[in-house]
């Protein structure tokens, strides 16, 4: 798809999704009526908040300025108001570029349509989970303590909002590739990428084992101990234990201990399906691209440990669910974890990939003899 037709459904799905978290954030004001907690309940109403306040134009709370300690807090309302607008301005710059690169690569015509449909998905966590680590150091200051622990501080407010931004991610995918679909209305087939079958499989198998790497053995309980407290210090940079974890870890485990086996295997599908979700993408992937290249592979990449981790997740809601008796949106506050790590090591299995496809194609190509 040739840059001038993507723009526009680019920049069409970009403005979408941030209008739509705007008002996710601006229906924050809701939960503070007296009637929303007699309707919905205390638990759900404190869920939602957390939910909706990190895209909230106006901070929480009713103490001065509307932090907690209310000490001054006045004079920092407007580093505030700041930091939200530089989050509004780096989701529609994000989601943008990365669904420009998106729909050239991977147009949203016949047999490419859900392909499309979820890889924008999945890039809208991922410029959420961007743009709301871009604007944390201004959110950090308007606290009043932005030299206190910092990137402990930092790690918390980039995770913070990810569950809302899922439905909300969908609904801008599906009017981005409606918008993509009509600029290509009148326009040939793209061409796709020819790829052998076993270079593919290899690729792919290459890009999972990245991924696995994190999943497996850096996510096990004494790894990510160890992660968690090699680097120590004091200062600004001091304890970088919890950004670390954040950005290097898919997930989290350990070994059955007392519980019964059974239940603990059936704990592990999820990781099974995460990495059965990123080896299936990897493999169809080159066939679907109009040009396998680094950088569509890398976010490609990305969109697939996403998709990986959403599907994980969603497992995990469906058992947690029967047994659960705090409701759907305790259930579903995990949605969205891990996004941070996928940037890294979706990222890397894209290159990796990609390496590997090129090398193996030029061996399957190159006369035997």
């Amino acid at each position: 798809m040739e840059y001038r037709r993507a723009v526009t459904p680019a920049l069409a799905g970009g403005v979408m999704v941030t209008l739509l978290l705007w008002w996710a954030g601006a229906s924050a004001d809701a939960l503070r009526l007296e009637g929303a907690t007699d309707v919905l309940g205390r638990e759900a109403v404190a869920g939602l908040q957390s939910w909706l306040l990190p895209w909230a134009y106006e901070p929480s709370g009713g103490t001065a300025g509307g932090y907690l300690d209310g000490t001054g807090a006045s004079r920092y309302l407007s580093l505030h108001h700041t930091a939200i607008q530089i989050r509004y301005a780096a989701m529609l710059v994000f989601y943008t570029a990365g669904a420009l690169l998106l729909l050239r690569r991977l147009p949203p015509e016949r047999g490419r349509t859900w392909a499309a449909l979820l890889a924008l998905c999945a890039w809208g966590l991922v410029a959420a989970t961007l743009a709301v680590t871009v604007s944390a150091p201004w959110l950090i200051a308007a606290g009043g303590h932005g030299s206190y622990r910092f990137l402990p501080q930092l790690a918390s407010l980039s995770s913070a909002g990810r569950p809302i931004v899922v439905p909300v991610a969908l609904a801008a995918a599906a009017w981005t590739v409606l918008v993509a679909r009509l600029a290509l209305k009148a326009t040939e087939p793209q061409p796709r990428e020819s790829v052998p079958a076993r270079p593919a499989l290899l690729a792919a198998t290459v890009g999972t084992a990245v991924v696995a790497v994190s999943l497996l053995v850096l996510s096990y309980e004494s790894s990510a101990a160890a992660l968690q407290t090699a680097f120590t210090g004091a200062g600004l940079l001091g304890e970088p234990g919890d950004l670390l974890r954040q950005w290097l870890l898919l997930g989290g485990w350990s070994g059955p201990g007392g519980a019964p086996l059974g239940e603990w295997l059936l704990y592990r599908v999820g990781d099974v399906l995460l990495l059965a979700v990123v080896w299936c993408a990897l493999r169809w992937l080159p066939g679907l691209l109009t040009r396998v290249s680094v950088p569509a592979m890398a976010v490609c990449g990305i969109c697939a440990v996403v998709l990986g981790l959403l599907a994980e997740q969603t497992l995990r809601m469906a058992s947690d669910g029967t047994q659960a008796s705090s409701g759907l949106l305790s259930v579903a506050s995990g949605l969205g974890q891990g996004v941070t790590a996928a940037l890294i090591w979706g990222a890397v299995a894209g290159v990796a990939a990609t390496v590997t496809l090129r090398a193996a194609g030029r061996r399957t190509t190159s006369p035997s003899g």
